[in-house]
């Protein structure tokens, strides 16, 4: 539970991820909750099996890029190190998107006026928050600079988001 509180931290940035070494356990486990959030925001947006499909490509895209990158900077060994940092901040994130699916669906049945607006706004705010904390994880393992930090965070995202949802819309 301690680790998982210190990962947690990262979210807000008061935990350094350097100094985080988490067990096969807890990176499986962390996986295991990864692909369910996952399922469950997507099958509430589309169709359960689509989202399932998606959702598996993201997490292989994810696997992917963080080897990718890691194999172009010859440190290969922080493999399970960087992977667990950001899927702990993601299921983070992917509980708050769960929570603003619930609330999107409360407003829609109260008939609230601005429930897109509200909607959009939670979306880019979260959006946001899950960059800059992957660019602070890059940041604290390679000593980047923010602005190489944030290009990455963002090159990581449309390769785990953008990517899967083109192939979806094949």
């Amino acid at each position: 539970m301690l680790l998982l509180i210190s990962y947690l931290k990262l979210c807000w940035f008061k935990s350094d991820p350097i100094d985080l070494l988490p067990s096969r356990t807890f990176s499986r486990n962390c996986i295991i909750f990864y692909l369910i959030s996952g399922i469950i925001v997507e099958g509430l947006i589309a169709d359960p099996a689509d989202g399932t499909l998606e959702v598996s490509l993201r997490a292989v895209m994810a696997f992917s890029s963080v080897a990718t990158f890691l194999f172009f900077h010859k440190n290969i060994l922080l493999f399970q190190r960087i992977f667990t940092a950001i899927f702990v901040c993601e299921n983070f994130i992917m509980v708050l998107a769960i929570l603003c699916e619930v609330l999107d669906f409360a407003l829609v049945r109260m008939h609230f006026e601005y429930r897109a607006e509200v909607g959009i706004s939670l979306a880019v705010f979260l959006v946001s928050w899950y960059l800059a904390i992957v660019a602070y994880i890059l940041r604290r393992f390679f000593a980047f600079n923010v602005g190489k930090s944030l290009s990455l965070a963002f090159g990581y995202f449309i390769l785990t988001y953008g990517i899967p949802m083109l192939f979806m819309d094949i």
